[in-house]
Formats: structure tokens, sequence, C-alpha cells
């Protein structure tokens, strides 16, 4: 059984083309393999970016935080003498 398809039309810039084109010829797969591989990489991407925005905000929303001036302070103090412990 083969799963239902679309074709999905892009204009792309040459370079960017012929790098896909260099890369399908390196790894012995069609250009469209190229690009569903590049696409469900992106896709991936971009959902696990939302997911940890959600938990970022609920965390932010349970009061779950740590003060900028605390964050601040540690960050300075990296590299010296007597770094402070991470901030909770």
């Amino acid at each position: 059984m083969t799963a239902a398809t679309k074709v999905l039309t892009a204009h792309v810039p040459l370079p960017l083309a012929d790098k896909v084109d260099q890369i399908a010829s390196l790894l012995e797969r069609s250009r469209g393999w190229i690009m569903k591989q590049a696409l469900s990489a992106w896709i991936a991407q971009e959902e696990e970016r939302d997911r940890l925005t959600q938990e970022a905000l609920a965390d932010v929303d349970a009061g779950r935080i740590i003060d900028h001036q605390a964050v601040q302070a540690w960050a300075e103090s990296l590299g010296t003498e007597q770094p402070l412990p991470v901030p909770r």
C-alpha cells in the first residue's frame, strides 16, 4: 500500500538547488528523497522548538523562574577565582 502524497512546489535559489543535486548524487538518492528528508528534519525541529516553548511558558505560569539579576551575576562570575553557584 502506497501512502498518499501531494506535490509541493517551491522556488529555491540556484546555489541551493545545486547543493541538493550534489548531495542527491553523492548519496545516490533522488532529489525528492533529499527534499523529504530535509523537510522532515525541519518539521521535527520546529515541533521540538514549540514543545520547549510550551514547557517554558508552563514553568513561567507555575512561578518556576530564576531572577535575571541572579543569572547575570552568576554569568559574570564564571572564569573568576570564585564563581557563584548556578542559580536555582
